[in-house]
């Protein structure tokens, strides 16, 4: 069996077991983020669905220095891992206990992958809707900050599930987003995040992530989803919580932990 599909399928086990593991096998352990993406790669063959689209880890120099790595990571969105705004969240044994408030775009045409970098206009002229999201992470590993980048990746960049919220008025596009400010809540305990946090501007995590997907020769695809990174720091959260961003104008997003 090669060592990406073996990697992908022990990961995957633990993510449906709700397991975790301390790093994977060394004869199938990623050496470098391509590795990484390659184990990454082999979730889509197991989702009954189209890819949803995409998220980007380690996009504040806190992020990053929290989980050890250099740089921004990303991952994929599977449609089974979406939640409804307004909807329950499964809870279970989810080991990472948090939730983010993250800009989402919805790609209205397909970025190919190229041999020259996408400017942000090229990539922003690509984007057909804004979203308010969050995001509720998870790690297959007991301590995710230590395994490095590629074993990261290989975990699909710690994404569990994921809360699309309406599409925003198209006056976003106006907005400066990376001095727009964001509010997140668990019950009544209330957070502010700025735009900022992402990577300097949420615009350029979503021209890295069109970058990063290029360089790796894998389509931005038309519909698919790229959520940015939080804007808040993560949001501690228990079973029963319920979670808010609350981005003004520009629309809110909600959902509910379940209880148990």
């Amino acid at each position: 069996m090669p060592p990406d599909l073996a990697a992908s399928r022990l990961l995957t086990q633990h993510w449906a077991k709700g397991t975790r593991l301390d790093q994977l096998p060394e004869g199938i352990r990623p050496a470098s983020r391509a590795e990484g993406y390659a184990i990454q790669a082999r979730l889509e063959e197991r989702s009954a669905a189209p890819l949803f689209g995409w998220k980007i880890a380690a996009t504040s120099p806190a992020g990053q220095a929290h989980i050890g790595v250099d740089g921004p990571l990303a991952g994929r969105l599977l449609a089974e891992r979406v939640i409804p705004n307004g909807g329950e969240c499964p809870f279970g044994s989810n080991h990472m206990r948090v939730a983010e408030i993250e800009f989402a775009f919805r790609m209205g045409t397909t970025l190919s992958p190229r041999a020259a970098a996408y400017s942000v206009d090229e990539v922003l002229d690509a984007v057909t809707t804004l979203h308010p999201s969050i995001e509720v992470p998870d790690s297959r590993f007991n301590v995710f900050e230590t395994v490095g980048a590629p074993q990261l990746i290989a975990d699909n960049a710690c994404t569990h599930y994921f809360v699309e919220g309406p599409a925003a008025p198209d006056t976003w596009r106006d907005s400066e987003l990376a001095v727009y400010r964001v509010h997140g809540s668990v019950n009544d305990r209330v957070v502010e995040g700025i735009g900022s946090n992402v990577l300097g501007d949420p615009r350029l995590a979503l021209q890295w992530l069109a970058n990063e997907l290029s360089q790796l020769g894998i389509p931005l695809a038309a519909g698919q989803l790229v959520t940015t990174g939080t804007c808040v720091i993560p949001m501690a959260i228990a079973p029963g919580d319920h979670v808010q961003g609350d981005f003004g104008a520009l629309g809110t997003v909600s959902v509910r932990m379940a209880a148990t």
